[in-house]
C-alpha cells in the first residue's frame, strides 16, 4: 500500500513537473528575449474592457509581455476632438515609453489608428517599434455605418454640412470625414486629418490650442518635423479587409481611398504617397511598410480574432 502511495504520489509530482517546465522554460525564453511592451489604443465608443481577448493572444504567443490598454476617452467621450484625444493619450504613453529601454510596440484599432499617428507624428522622442494600425481609416472615411446614428439627419452625402464647420470639428468623426465631392471643403476645413497629410499649408489656431509647441513658418518646417518623427517607427503594419463593414472605402485602412467618382485609388497612386509627404514611400523602400489583408472579418471582430491576430500581428510584437 505505501509503495503504491509514493508510485502515485512520483506520478502526481510528475505530471505537475510536466506542466510547470513548459511555463518555466516560457518565462525564462520572455526574460532572455525581452519581449517589448505593447500599448493599446482603443476606437470609436471602445473602452479597455474589449480588449481582454487581445491581450491574451499577446501574452499567450509572448509570455511575459507588459500589455497596456489605454483607459481613456472611452464611450462617448471618444467624440472628443482628435488633437484633444492625441494629446491626452500622448501624456499616458510617454511614461510608459520612458521605462522601455528597447521601446515600445503600438497597436491602434480604428479611430484610435489616427490617433496614434498624431501622436507619433508630434512626439519628437518616442520609441515605438512597430506601429500596427488595425483596420483605421488613415485616408478619411466617407460611408454610412451604424457608428453614425449620432448624427440622425444626415447620410454621407450631406454630412459635410456638419462636419467642415468649427462646430463639426469639435466631434472626433469630423476630423477625419474626408467627403470626395467636396475637396475644397476639406482641405480648408480639416482640423486633423488634413494636417497629418500635410494637405493643409498651416496648422491653425484650434490644432495649437491642444499642441501649443507648434509655429508658423514660411517653410512649413512643422510638417517636416512630423515626417521625421513618424519615421522613427521600424515597422508600420495596415490590417483591413473588404468585409469590415465600417472603415468606408475599406483600403482607406491601407490609405486608399475614393477619387471623385467614388473609385478607389490604391494608396501607391495616391499623391501622399507619391509626394511622400509623410513618409509612406520612405517606409516601402526600408522595407517597412507590410500591408495584411484579411477577408471576412467584421470591423468589431478584429481586435477579438486569433487568426487574424497571428497572421497579421504577432510576428511584429518582437
Amino acid at each position: 500500500m505505501r509503495g503504491s502511495h509514493f508510485a502515485r504520489t512520483r506520478r502526481r509530482s510528475s505530471g505537475a513537473a510536466a506542466l510547470l517546465w513548459p511555463l518555466l522554460g516560457a518565462c525564462l525564453w520572455a526574460a532572455v528575449v525581452g519581449f517589448k511592451p505593447v500599448i493599446v489604443v482603443h476606437g470609436l465608443f471602445d473602452s479597455s474592457e474589449d480588449f481582454k481577448a487581445l491581450s491574451v493572444f499577446i501574452n499567450e504567443s509572448h509570455p511575459g509581455t507588459n500589455v497596456t490598454v489605454i483607459d481613456l476617452f472611452d464611450r462617448g467621450g471618444s467624440l472628443q476632438p482628435m488633437w484633444k484625444q492625441v494629446e491626452g493619450f500622448k501624456a499616458a504613453i510617454y511614461p510608459i515609453m520612458q521605462n522601455a529601454a528597447d521601446g515600445v510596440n503600438l497597436i491602434c484599432y480604428s479611430q484610435g489608428g489616427l490617433v496614434c499617428r498624431g501622436i507619433l507624428s508630434t512626439l519628437s522622442d518616442h520609441n515605438v517599434h512597430s506601429f500596427i494600425s488595425l483596420s483605421a481609416p488613415q485616408a478619411g472615411q466617407y460611408g454610412d455605418t451604424d457608428y453614425f446614428k449620432i448624427f440622425p439627419h444626415f447620410v454621407k452625402t450631406n454630412l459635410y454640412h456638419l462636419c467642415y464647420t468649427g462646430i463639426g470639428q469639435h466631434i472626433s468623426i469630423c476630423n477625419y470625414w474626408n467627403d470626395p465631392h467636396h475637396r475644397d471643403l476639406y482641405l480648408n476645413n480639416s482640423e486633423y486629418l488634413a494636417l497629418l497629410n500635410s494637405e493643409r499649408p498651416n496648422p491653425n489656431s484650434t490644432v495649437k490650442r491642444f499642441l501649443p509647441e507648434m509655429h508658423e513658418s514660411k517653410e512649413s518646417s512643422w510638417s517636416t518635423e512630423w515626417k521625421k518623427n513618424f519615421l522613427r517607427i521600424q515597422k508600420l503594419v495596415l490590417i483591413g479587409g473588404p468585409d469590415d463593414g465600417v472603415i468606408t472605402p475599406w483600403q482607406s485602412s491601407q490609405f486608399g481611398f475614393y477619387d471623385d467618382n467614388e473609385t478607389v485609388v490604391e494608396m501607391q497612386h495616391q499623391d501622399m504617397y507619391l509626394k511622400d509627404v509623410f513618409g509612406l514611400k520612405t517606409l516601402a523602400a526600408r522595407g517597412d511598410l507590410i500591408l495584411c489583408s484579411f477577408p471576412g472579418i467584421e470591423h468589431v471582430k478584429w481586435h477579438s480574432n486569433e487568426t487574424v491576430f497571428h497572421a497579421c500581428i504577432e510576428k511584429w510584437l518582437l
